[in-house]
């Protein structure tokens, strides 16, 4: 049966990783996603699986390696510079095709910074972060139930792929506490056979051998486009995208996680001034939903984009964009957060300065 239970988006994320089948969690504490292995370590001795607090984040995403490549869903959870410390085995991890699932709650930076809200690591996510041609799958909640939801999604889309799957939040969403439904969920129905796994030689097979080591460069190019096909499948089949108020818009916010969730009381003071505003929100910002927010660029008469950094995800959002709007870029630095009241002014701004330069809207000169 489900249950509700009102936590933090920590302890939500946790509890839902133990309901969705964690057999084994390592992680390394760091502020502001402590509560999560704080939170392992009090429940997982109850409700079987192992927890280990690793000697640092280096270590604990080599036992995440190791781990997984025996067959276990494995999760390790982290902040801004410990998952800077973990790229190069996250490198290995994709390499070797190997499900996982990782969780970045995003502080401040650059160095250590501070322990309050950002969303710096965009490029670090969805770029691939460490060495070489890979990819994550990227999941960017926005409220506490998603923290708890992205969970079993992200577990179920490791093991259909053989990829590390990550979730990509941030101190405010880690730190705040909402209600959390927690559904029904089997994870004994949804695991899947592992013949790959490194389980040992058994009467009725060889011995498996997992490595991302590879001395031909006929043998590494062939590996890499394996990666590459499994890579369009997913940018084919996984693309996850929220839009709110978008039938009409004349103006369109982009955001995700916490800035989307300030964009929203902006749209709503934009509609009581009698501005027309929607916003289209990525759910994955790995592979990210291009071609949905291309049609939508050509309704509007601007896109802004909102972000807690200098502007990454704006550098997708004129990819997809592809000209067909102007596009403005306006964010917060260090762990500050605009308010609703600051985003909707610099709209504004842009707003007059679009329609100034074509004279009217751009519905009425098309």
């Amino acid at each position: 049966m489900s249950e509700v239970l009102f936590m933090k988006g920590n302890e939500a994320l946790a509890e839902a990783a133990i309901r969705a089948g964690l057999d084994a969690y390592f992680g390394y504490p760091i502020t502001p996603q402590s509560e999560i292995l704080e939170y392992l370590t009090a429940q997982i001795p109850k409700r079987g699986g192992v927890v280990l607090q690793a000697e640092s984040e280096v270590a604990a995403i080599n036992m995440i390696y190791g781990a997984a490549g025996a067959g276990s869903r494995v999760m390790t959870t982290t902040s801004s510079p410990g998952f800077s410390l973990m790229q190069e085995g996250i490198s290995y991890i994709a390499s070797a095709q190997l499900p996982c699932l990782l969780a970045n709650v995003v502080r401040g930076g650059p160095g250590l910074g501070t322990i309050q809200p950002s969303q710096g690591d965009y490029f670090q996510a969805t770029k691939g972060g460490g060495h070489g041609d890979y990819y994550m799958i990227v999941l960017a909640p926005s409220t506490v139930q998603e923290m708890a939801d992205f969970v079993y999604l992200g577990f179920d889309l490791a093991d259909k792929y053989r990829t590390p799957v990550m979730i990509l939040a941030d101190g405010a969403l880690g730190q705040g506490m909402e209600k959390v439904t927690f559904p029904d969920y089997d994870p004994a129905a949804r695991k899947i056979a592992k013949p790959w796994a490194t389980t040992g030689k058994t009467p009725d097979r060889e011995r498996n051998v997992i490595t991302s080591l590879y001395l031909q460069p006929e043998k590494m190019e062939e590996l890499n486009l394996v990666l590459q096909k499994k890579y369009n499948t997913i940018r084919q089949n996984e693309i996850l995208w929220e839009e709110y108020l978008t039938d009409d818009a004349e103006v369109l916010f982009t955001a995700f996680g916490l800035a989307a969730r300030i964009v929203r009381k902006t749209i709503q003071l934009a509609r009581e001034k009698g501005i027309k505003a929607g916003l289209f929100r990525p759910k994955t910002v790995w592979p990210f939903p291009y071609k949905c927010l291309n049609e939508l660029a050509h309704q509007v008469d601007l896109i802004q984009d909102i972000e807690l950094n200098a502007g990454q995800m704006v550098e997708d959002v004129r990819l997809g964009v592809e000209g067909a709007t102007p596009v403005f870029f306006h964010g917060r630095m260090g762990g500050m957060i605009p308010t609703p009241e600051e985003v909707l002014e610099k709209m504004e701004a842009n707003l007059a300065t679009v329609r100034g330069r074509n004279g009217r809207p751009k519905e009425d000169v098309r």
